[in-house]
């Protein structure tokens, strides 16, 4: 550990994933660099709080015989890994190892080429697969009748807790509503073709909103308090002409062939857009992500990704892109007073800054409290019955710093988080807002 300072001061710089290869699929090489991460994680500790997989880790090494990573049974080493939820926040945040360092670490991304690796060989369950096609449950569930039956059984508890024994989903964990008006049944009303564009130095003016498939059949209602904002802005709005999911919760599971079929189809549809004049957002961080950073790593290759990288934008990066140009309508009716705002991870490790903060505190009268901790959702992670408790343990510091505070509102980014933080906060009356919700109340419109 003498060399732990060189290197450490430099920018993290992410490496492609050459996921097709022999190397990245081939298990003895995959437990030759799990031991050695393992190794140096076991001799750093600084990650211990981000999430379970490292007090997982750790625990194995001190109850081994050797108390050091090879006395620990490789069988032992998927515990680990079913624990990682892709955060990215020890690579962007904490570990002082990853690239350029020379001892090279990129836990996330190995943990993702051992979860590529357990899904090839067939060590998935139903369960996880059926949570990881959302577009195939949201289609399902979206049909009217369909929708009222499936929220009415995810609200009774019987019906859970036989849920939670047949498929093992946690009886206690929050799951989604879902909307037969979806988003983009409602969208010609949202329109804004009547809207002449004005660009600026790093925007075009004209929006196109990828909605993603959680946006359009479970939240309709956060997208269109965006969309509304995006009009009240003065800018063109525009649906991606079609959508499937971003691939996110695919590639949490390690299905990487789902995820290059969900590219193929989201891609073209996106670089459309992006020739025809239009910037990209979509309202959730994960699915910003996504085409941010994780698509672009794994099809570095291809020059349509990196088109549609350059042309994607977090929401409220993009507003205040608009404001350093005075395009941002700044004419506030109402104050917000004292805000707690949860930053999800999937929106720190952007690395972009805390853009939402930065636009609310715009707000006369209104102060913003920022919480810099994971929520231990994860999209599935926290809905599962063997993770359920943990997910609720990691989203703690979170609960108890909205309920020592006195707030008027308390939002975050990423609206399953939300979620989360609404059922570790018991019975207050309070839920968790979306911060396109609470600017759209700023303007009164």
């Amino acid at each position: 550990m003498s060399q732990r300072r060189e290197g450490s001061l430099d920018a993290p710089t992410r490496q492609p994933i050459d996921w097709k290869s022999g190397e990245f699929n081939d298990q003895a090489s995959l437990f030759d660099e799990l031991e050695r991460v393992y190794d140096i994680c076991h001799g750093c500790r600084r990650c211990v709080s981000l999430c379970n997989a490292f007090p997982t880790l750790f625990e194995l090494v001190d109850e081994s015989s050797t108390f050091e990573v090879d006395g620990v049974k490789k069988d032992d080493y998927w515990d680990v890994v079913d624990h990682c939820y892709l955060c990215d926040l020890c690579y962007m945040t904490k570990c002082p190892y990853v690239p350029p360092h020379e001892w090279n670490v990129d836990f996330p991304h190995l943990m993702l080429r051992a979860k590529a690796q357990k899904f090839k060989s067939g060590n998935v369950s139903l369960r996880d697969k059926m949570l990881t096609s959302t577009d195939m449950v949201g289609s399902i569930a979206g049909i009217p009748v369909v929708a009222q039956a499936v929220n009415l059984a995810n609200s009774i508890k019987p019906l859970r807790k036989a849920m939670e024994k047949t498929i093992g989903i946690h009886a206690d964990a929050s799951l989604p509503d879902f909307h037969s008006h979806s988003l983009r049944k409602r969208y010609n009303r949202l329109a804004s073709t009547d809207i002449t564009p004005e660009a600026t130095a790093k925007t075009k003016g004209k929006v196109a909103v990828f909605v993603t498939c959680y946006g359009n059949r479970n939240e309709p209602d956060v997208v269109e308090d965006l969309i509304t904002i995006l009009r009240h802005n003065q800018l063109q709005v525009s649906l991606v002409a079609q959508e499937k999911c971003c691939g996110m919760p695919k590639m949490e599971l390690g299905d990487l062939e789902s995820v290059e079929k969900l590219k193929d189809f989201n891609i073209p549809q996106l670089v459309a857009m992006v020739d025809d004049g239009w910037d990209i957002i979509a309202p959730i961080p994960s699915c910003v992500l996504m085409f941010k950073q994780e698509l672009p790593l794994l099809f570095p290759d291809d020059a349509d990704v990196q088109k549609v990288k350059q042309a994607f934008y977090d929401p409220f990066e993009y507003l205040m892109l608009r404001n350093k140009d005075k395009k941002l309508n700044t004419e506030f009716k109402n104050k917000l007073g004292k805000v707690a705002y949860h930053v999800p991870c999937h929106q720190r490790v952007q690395n972009i800054g805390p853009k939402t903060k930065e636009l609310l505190e715009l707000v006369p009268d209104t102060d913003i409290t920022v919480i810099e901790r994971c929520s231990g959702h994860d999209g599935t992670y926290a809905v599962k019955t063997e993770f359920h408790e943990i997910s609720m343990k990691i989203c703690r510091p979170v609960t108890n710093k909205i309920k020592g505070a006195e707030l008027d509102h308390y939002i975050s980014d990423c609206p399953m988080a939300g979620h989360q933080i609404d059922n570790g906060m018991e019975d207050s009356e309070m839920k968790a807002e979306s911060p396109f919700s609470l600017l759209r109340l700023a303007y009164g419109i």
